[in-house]
């Protein structure tokens, strides 16, 4: 079946069966591994401004929890599917494995474009999406986190919905909140922090100078966004950066942080003074040191993978390369350092923030940044070494210790007799 066949959920099963045949897994753990656990589809109704009743539609998947309580993001977004949610579900199981963090893998969805919401109507939605799924989340649980178009105001309503129906406080059933109840420093920008630290790696084992490296950007939100800065502050060049509304290129380098304040200002990357226009396409084709496809799932595929002339892609987005564009990179000598690992320091700083919910006691975001620099290096040298030992890409490396931690811990708790 050709990648343009696959869903994204059956892209997910793939990476699983492709680490499953290289550990020689037996076939009991593979199977349950290539499914949830439990998938939730609720349909809940929102009052509306013009007092009408709107039925909103959302997903919530539980993939695996031999490790710990599932964990995973909830997104608004028009274009969300069940079995995108399946898909990212699975991939949360893989990155949480992939730091050594005591949790499964868990997403949330709901089908909706948040910009044509009113903020009343926002909040009535993000309270009612979360009496949905109350009963099947909590600190012990599943543990929901900000995803696309989420943002800690709105993980604040959910708590103080979810605290309401329980009658009683568990700041530690919600990451990603405001600091003000029990919020983390160093949280918002931790997934481009994670980002630039294995590019930094990865830049150090191929023979990159980052200080004389060049970046493009494909994706300006929280993750591009923070990824951009953070890359310019440790000496490299950005060149290109992109979102939904356009982009802008200038080969001789922009601020960064300039960039950011003229999103601000304009809504858009696009027209950033002393920039070119760019397509995104042609952000995906440039000749730079570095991409990092921080959008959607699928922007890298047989169709352009060979374009791309990077000698390294981070992959701030989850997804988004398909199994046979990755072949392709591989082929051509481009170093992908997998979402599941490139990405993973969101999770991995929510679950410092559930830790510190958890004992009421609260770190410095300098300790934050720290832990979180400490297991990103460790979880990448790792999955580095295991590619080049078995001369496989940068994701099945990732991929082949994580499936065997999950692996293992089902098989310690008996879930499959032979």
């Amino acid at each position: 079946m050709s990648e343009k066949e696959l869903n994204v959920f059956e892209i997910a099963q793939k990476q699983i069966d492709d680490a499953a045949a290289i550990l020689g897994l037996d076939k009991g753990l593979h199977e349950i591994l290539r499914w949830p656990k439990k998938v939730m589809e609720v349909n809940f109704p929102v009052r509306m401004d013009d007092g009408t009743i709107r039925v909103f539609h959302g997903f919530r998947s539980q993939h695996n929890n031999a490790i710990g309580p599932y964990k995973g993001g909830i997104r608004f977004h028009q274009d969300v599917t069940r079995e995108e949610v399946l898909a990212l579900s699975t991939w949360m199981s893989i990155k949480c494995s992939v730091t050594g963090i005591p949790y499964g893998g868990g997403k949330g969805g709901v089908i909706v474009d948040p910009r044509k919401l009113s903020k009343g109507e926002l909040e009535r939605m993000s309270r009612a999406y979360i009496r949905a799924i109350a009963h099947d989340i909590g600190a012990a649980i599943d543990v929901p986190a900000p995803d696309v178009n989420t943002t800690p105001e709105i993980m604040g309503w959910m708590l103080d919905e979810y605290e309401a129906i329980k009658g009683k406080s568990e700041p530690g059933v919600l990451t990603g909140k405001p600091l003000s109840i029990g919020g983390s420093l160093g949280r918002t920008a931790a997934t481009g922090r994670g980002v630039d630290f294995c590019i930094r790696e990865a830049c150090t084992r191929e023979g990159i100078d980052i200080k004389k490296a060049t970046v493009a950007v494909q994706g300006f939100g929280n993750v591009g966004s923070y990824a951009a800065m953070l890359i310019q502050d440790m000496g490299a060049k950005v060149v290109a950066v992109c979102d939904v509304y356009g982009g802008a290129y200038n080969p001789d380098g922009m601020c960064m942080y300039d960039v950011v304040e003229h999103v601000k200002k304009t809504g858009s990357v696009k027209g950033f003074p002393g920039s070119k226009d760019i397509s995104s396409a042609d952000l995906l084709a440039l000749k730079v040191d570095i991409l990092v496809p921080a959008a959607l799932e699928k922007q890298l595929t047989a169709e352009n993978a060979a374009a791309v002339k990077a000698k390294i892609v981070a992959e701030g987005a989850n997804g988004p390369t398909t199994p046979e564009a990755d072949e392709i990179l591989f082929k051509n000598g481009v170093l992908v350092i997998p979402d599941v690992l490139a990405n993973a320091g969101g999770v991995t700083v929510s679950y410092m923030e559930w830790v510190q919910n958890n004992y009421g006691y609260y770190w410095t975001e300098e300790e934050v940044n720290e832990k979180l620099e400490a297991l990103m290096v460790k979880a990448f040298t790792a999955g580095y070494d295991m590619a080049k030992k078995h001369n496989v890409n940068m994701r099945k490396g990732v991929y082949l210790n994580s499936v065997n931690r999950i692996a293992s811990a089902m098989k310690d708790r008996g879930w499959y007799n032979k």
